[in-house]
């Protein structure tokens, strides 16, 4: 028996022999690299967290053997996804407050609060996520059923696009408002003289900044919260637009400790501050944190008519929507962002804000260039302006749910004819022939699944439209991940490292229970993360 087990460990160790020891390796598997080529191979192996060779299954279990070895039972697997547009601390927040998405009524906004309230007994009454445009009565709520049910606690309810919110009685007591308030970009909604509730834009942030920051211990499980929803949608890196330096400070704590994995691209806020922090100290790297932008208001939200339109909404002749800063604003800011060699990431939703920022872009970086200044969302284009995206590089980041969204009500909004040059992902494509995909996460879902189906398929999980979406701005199959993978890298100059499963670059990769580039419109929708790997780190597994 002995002489039986020796020899069976002297042919186990010869034939082991002359292979290369790895941390991981994958194989039997249908890997889309998403390299150059667009090739596939069916194994890779992994070697201090990052991929170090690729190839058949035969041929990478002939030269290494690795401690972990995974057997994809002919499953696919891509790069780790990246969501190119998020916001990942606001979404960590999300997860602590009344959830108020997909509510068909006002009255069902109220009694989720209500319920939300029992648990939640104390301090400010935080909700997000209700949107006016899913009820019947589409107009604004007022807060006289908040200030009935809540006379005592300051309420606040976010909308879901973040643009617009409603307080109550109390919290404009506890923030000193007694009347409305000209703004420059933001509007303080009255009835008969007084108040209602709702603000829009630069009105939010009256009550909002009145709301106590988290203390850390809260901080931490708002980060930890959103990484590990993320990590089970297949995401391993998020751009996150628009944070102030202090949070940034935090999450680099964070990441030193190793509590906090998700890699993040952060783009700080438009404040004097932010701007005094990064010039000083320089340009953030690791391998988990890249700081180099920061993400400037054009103008508001098309649900909430905050968009700015170079003419009146079609629903509304009276209004045009507003820039959120006057226009000398960001002419400054481009110059001092450009002077000191930062990226310029400005939201801009409406064809007159989309021509305002690209002007001033077209104007600063005079020509082609690789400064990928981006446009957020570029969500409403005038026809005449799609060259100014090519014409100076200037990247279009955008968000394919908000097309699914909005379509429903988007062409009321806009009128038929300026409808056309509105989420028109493959006509700004064109423009410099790659183009990142997010979400807008909390705004809309984070399953970047659904990025893939909207962009792809523009409709949603009832096949609405019939005839889908302005179909002729759809995305194809490898467009779309690309969108999610190396060009979402690109976006944020990192296509070096990560985005495509090469060797040399990150051990990010999810593995998925379908080929999402081969599968039916319904069957996208139903496919499930089965593991994310993070520097070849098992981050998630489906139970």
């Amino acid at each position: 028996m002995k002489s039986f087990l020796y020899t069976l460990f002297l042919v186990v160790a010869l034939s082991s022999c002359g292979k290369k020891q790895v941390d991981v390796m994958v194989y039997n598997a249908r890997v889309y690299t998403v390299n150059t080529n667009f090739d596939t191979v069916e194994a890779f192996v992994v070697k201090d967290g990052k991929i170090l060779a690729l190839g058949t299954s035969s041929e990478i279990k002939k030269q290494y053997t690795a401690a972990d070895e995974i057997d994809a039972a002919g499953k696919v697997v891509y790069p780790g996804f990246i969501d190119a547009h998020a916001h990942f601390f606001g979404y960590g927040q999300s997860l602590q407050t009344a959830d108020l998405r997909e509510t068909k009524s006002w009255e069902e906004v109220c009694q989720r609060l209500t319920d939300f309230a029992k648990t939640h007994p104390d301090g400010w009454l935080i909700g997000n996520g209700w949107d006016q445009n899913d009820w019947d009565d589409r107009a604004f709520p007022t807060n006289e059923k908040l200030n009935q049910l809540f006379p005592n606690r300051p309420v606040f309810l976010n909308r879901i696009d973040g643009h617009a919110a409603i307080a109550n009685q109390k919290a404009f007591d506890d923030a000193g408002i007694k009347q409305a308030q000209k703004l420059t970009g933001g509007d303080m909604l009255t009835q008969d003289g007084k108040l209602t509730g709702v603000l829009i834009d630069n009105a939010v942030s009256l009550v909002e900044s009145k709301i106590p920051t988290p203390d850390a211990k809260l901080a931490e499980k708002i980060l930890m919260d959103a990484q590990q929803n993320c990590f089970a949608a297949g995401l391993t890196t998020i751009d996150d637009c628009g944070l102030p330096f202090q949070t940034v400070d935090f999450i680099e704590k964070l990441q030193k400790e190793n509590k906090l994995k998700m890699r993040l691209y952060v783009m700080l806020s438009d404040a004097p501050q932010n701007y005094d922090y990064l010039f000083k100290r320089g340009a953030i790297k690791t391998d988990r944190l890249n700081v180099r932008a920061f993400k400037v208001y054009a103008d508001g939200a098309l649900g909430s008519r905050g968009a700015c339109l170079l003419h009146p909404y079609n629903d509304m002749p009276n209004k045009t929507g507003f820039l959120l800063s006057k226009q000398k604003h960001f002419e400054e800011v481009a110059a001092k962002i450009y002077e000191h060699n930062f990226q310029m990431c400005t939201h801009a939703i409406g064809d007159s804000a989309n021509r305002v920022i690209l002007k001033i872009y077209n104007k600063i970086l005079k020509g082609k260039n690789d400064k990928r200044w981006r446009i957020e969302h570029a969500q409403v284009v005038n026809t005449q302006d799609f060259d100014l995206f090519g014409q100076t590089s200037i990247i279009p980041s955008v968000q394919p749910t908000h097309a699914t969204s909005d379509m429903y009500w988007a062409g009321q909004r806009l009128g038929a004819e300026r409808l056309k040059g509105a989420y028109a992902y493959k006509q700004l494509l064109e423009q410099n022939d790659w183009i990142p995909l997010g979400t807008d996460f909390p705004v809309e879902n984070i399953n970047p699944l659904l990025t893939f189906y909207a962009a792809t398929v523009r409709q949603d999980a009832k096949d609405f439209p019939a005839d889908r979406f302005q179909q002729e701005n759809a995305l194809t199959p490898e467009e779309a991940l690309k969108g999610m993978t190396i060009w979402a890298a690109k976006a944020n100059f990192e296509e070096k490292e990560k985005g495509s499963l090469e060797a040399g670059k990150f051990a990010d990769f999810v593995i998925l229970d379908t080929d999402i580039l081969k599968s039916t419109p319904q069957n996208i929708l139903k496919t499930k993360v089965l593991k994310t790997y993070l520097n070849g780190e098992k981050v998630y597994e489906a139970k």
